[in-house]
């Protein structure tokens, strides 16, 4: 991937270029640029150059891709056409209430062509607080922002005509020009999935600190422009702004989506005592740093410590919020759902098929009292629009696969987070469960009738139906887990029954999970090397381990630890060939898989993920604790070609978190967290409550990968995992590490983590 010469460049940069915080500024180790060396066949994240604090409802970032473009920022482009307001979580779904900003200098040029400037990386500076950027031609842009507010400042060279142009993007906008007070009013109206989008609009107020020279609308449709015109609506329209020569100009801006008053209050509230850029930009740093320093890592090397906190960043950007501050203190927000405003708090932006593996049991750890507001959040979408999220931008797709909210609430609730009716959401999940949706296969789900029926999703009823089949079951454990948790007799009875449904489709004469047609055969010929099909985004070898509530039931299956541990190992083992099966093309997927060189190991993907610590559940947890070390350190860096696949809203990110602190929650729903092999040789969690949990590797290095023996608060810890309460209630996890493995050590069922077949 020749990852190491861009980072060597990310250090001197980063130590070139950084003001100092003090010894507590963590936030200069994220590297925004992280994972944004991509394109639409291969993705070494598909991120982009994002500012923004953690969770917040705008994010900002440079643009070097055209409107509409998914792909909104790359490494490897030269030029840039803006610095827009972003909510984009992946460059498969596009964006939503996007505007830019692009400085020109010399003529007007107001189309995304005429005004692209060029640029060098060596010019850039790209944290989580703060971008900036000198164009080849002299200018320069920074950028900071507030949860809702975004402060930008444009420096223009002297003896040229300085002009800034706002691109009200793809859709419907319109422009209020208040030349007296410097000030900018207005709306766009780009939408993605909006389920009531007749009403939807981003509200927008922007503050100029210097005066405007001339002035006027312009119209990204063929780039017309009406000199000196103050007011005009309509599909691409925009405005230009010129300065004196040489100034340098400020403009402050905050959207809401409720009003052009609440825009303005939001204004008042985040940004309208800043006068300068350095203000907004040192609260974003403090946020951060207050993020990052409750995760506290000590004795790694500069370059484990940029992976570390960019790959926290990104952990910490989804779920977004949706909500917006009254005057009197209290949030409310327009519902993306049914167009309507409510009293409340809400999120969205998440794709749950990418983000429930892991990056809701990180934040469950992190931020308890944010992720209960999550919870009614998504019980409240459900009341607004009849079904419960499954992919919100902002409002349901639909997208992918599963009804993963379930597996939301019932993590929550399994680790004390008590903030919603489980009646109400048990309720919810069986109408999910039960009937499709009009909004793509995960809203609803596809192929329902027959997994009651047959106790499988048929092909080609169904495309994905193997893969369908073993995430419904998980689901269909998580409700029956949160229906025995509360005394729910009824839902428990019923979900019960289904969520050992996986079996169906495990043929015990080739060792996969396979398709079925709707009589029961199997689907012939068969080729676990296949992607596509029966699988979503894969292939048999990584759906092969879908069964994250009952691994025990899955060896079962195989007969035996040791044939179980056998089909584990073949998965390295074998070639990292790819037929592209159904797909008829190669997918970025497959590239990636390739590219990793890990077998049939696809770590650039979700559903194969939590297969190296399923060792921990048939006597041979060093092999996890080799394999992870492997995983982080071969595939994951800071650099723009940082992750192995796409990042996906913190899915990505939140693994190597979790899994440099020697943890990860193979089934979320339950309240442990299996152990793998720790990283550093000391982090320190801060917890919300108050009290501190430190995770210590004795001796731990590069080949100090294996555990040799643990205490958990001064105790022998004999078991390959912990619960979510042993972290709460602080204390330390202690492990000693050697260069060999400790092959007695957590090796019986007892030390087991969960399964339901247990």
């Amino acid at each position: 991937m020749k990852k190491l010469p861009i980072l060597l460049l990310l250090l001197v940069a980063t130590f070139t270029f950084q003001p100092s915080f003090g010894k507590t500024d963590l936030v200069h180790y994220a590297n925004s640029l992280q994972g944004t060396d991509s394109h639409f066949g291969y993705s070494n994240g598909n991120t982009y150059a994002t500012v923004g604090q953690p969770f917040a409802m705008h994010l900002w970032t440079a643009q070097t891709g055209r409107n509409g473009d998914g792909w909104k920022y790359t490494y490897g482009a030269t030029t840039i056409r803006g610095f827009g307001q972003t909510h984009q979580c992946s460059p498969w779904v596009g964006d939503y209430a996007w505007y830019s900003f692009m400085p020109v200098s010399g003529s007007l040029r107001v189309g995304e062509e005429e005004r692209q400037a060029s640029f060098s990386h060596d010019n850039e500076i790209a944290h989580p607080d703060y971008y900036s950027v000198i164009f080849d031609n002299g200018m320069r842009t920074e950028m900071t922002s507030t949860e809702r507010c975004g402060h930008l400042r444009f420096s223009f060279p002297k003896g040229q005509d300085a002009w800034v142009v706002i691109d009200g993007y793809t859709a419907g906008s319109g422009w209020s020009i208040d030349v007296k007070n410097r000030q900018i009013t207005g709306w766009v109206n780009n939408v993605r999935w909006i389920n009531n989008g007749d009403s939807f609009r981003c509200h927008i107020f922007m503050q100029f600190d210097q005066p405007f020279e001339a002035y006027g609308t312009w119209s990204n449709r063929d780039n017309s422009i009406n000199e000196g015109e103050t007011q005009r609506e309509g599909e691409g329209v925009g405005v230009y702004l010129k300065f004196r020569p040489g100034t340098k100009v400020q403009v402050r801006t905050a959207s809401s989506y409720i009003s052009d008053e609440q825009a303005r209050l939001t204004w008042q509230q985040e940004i309208g005592n800043d006068k300068k850029l350095e203000q907004t930009r040192r609260r974003a740093a403090d946020m951060w740093n207050n993020l990052f320093g409750r995760v506290l890592v000590e004795g790694a090397s500069e370059s484990e410590m940029q992976t570390f906190y960019s790959c926290l960043f990104r952990a910490n950007l989804f779920s977004r919020q949706f909500f917006e501050i009254k005057k009197d203190g209290t949030p409310y927000y327009y519902s993306p759902y049914d167009g309507k405003v409510h009293d409340g708090y809400m999120y969205t932006d998440n794709g749950l098929w990418d983000t429930f593996r892991s990056q809701f049991p990180l934040t469950n750890l992190l931020h308890p009292t944010q992720q209960g507001q999550y919870m009614q959040a998504l019980l409240q979408a459900q009341q607004e629009c009849g079904w419960l999220p499954a992919w919100s931008f902002p409002g349901e797709c639909g997208g992918m696969l599963g009804n993963h909210a379930i597996s939301l609430l019932a993590d929550a609730w399994a680790k004390g987070i008590r903030s919603f009716d489980p009646a109400q959401a048990l309720e919810a999940y069986a109408h999910e469960a039960m009937n499709k949706g009009p909004w793509g296969g995960a809203n609803g789900r596809a192929g329902w009738k027959e997994y009651w029926q047959l106790g499988y999703v048929s092909y080609p009823e169904s495309s994905g139906s193997t893969s369908q089949t073993q995430e419904y079951a998980y689901d269909d454990f998580c409700a029956w887990q949160l229906a025995r948790a509360t005394g729910n007799k009824f839902y428990e009875e019923v979900f019960g029954r289904v969520m050992y449904n996986y079996k169906n489709v495990f043929d015990k004469h080739t060792g996969f999970m396979r398709g079925r047609d709707i009589k029961g055969n199997w689907l012939e010929p068969f080729d676990p090397l296949a992607w596509g099909g029966p699988y979503c985004e894969g292939n048999a070898w990584h759906y092969n381990w879908s069964v994250f509530h009952d691994v025990q039931g899955l060896i079962n299956l195989y007969g035996s630890d040791e044939a179980f541990i056998a089909k584990l190992d073949s998965v390295w083992s074998i070639p990292n060939d790819v037929h592209v099966g159904t797909y008829g093309v190669m997918i970025h997927e497959m590239a990636e898989m390739q590219q990793a060189g890990m077998g049939q190991y696809a770590h650039g993907n979700q559903p194969i993920q939590h297969m190296p610590y399923l060792y921990c559940y048939a006597g041979q947890p060093w092999k996890t604790q080799y394999h992870v070390r492997q995983i982080m350190t071969r595939l994951y860096d800071a650099s723009p070609q940082g992750y192995p696949g796409d990042e996906d809203q913190g899915g990505m990110s939140s693994w190597f978190v979790l899994s440099a602190l020697g943890l990860y929650a193979v089934c979320p729903g339950t309240d442990q967290y299996v152990i793998g092999s720790p990283l550093y040789p000391k982090v320190t969690l801060k917890l919300e409550n108050g009290n501190s949990f430190s995770i210590v590797a004795e001796g731990n290095s590069a080949d100090n990968v294996y555990i040799q023996s643990a205490t958990l608060d001064g105790r022998s810890l004999d078991k390959n995992w912990i619960t979510y309460d042993d972290i709460m209630r602080g204390g330390e996890l202690h492990f000693v590490m050697g260069p060999k493995p400790n092959t007695s050590r957590c090796t019986t069922k007892a030390a087991s983590p969960f399964s339901v077949s247990d």
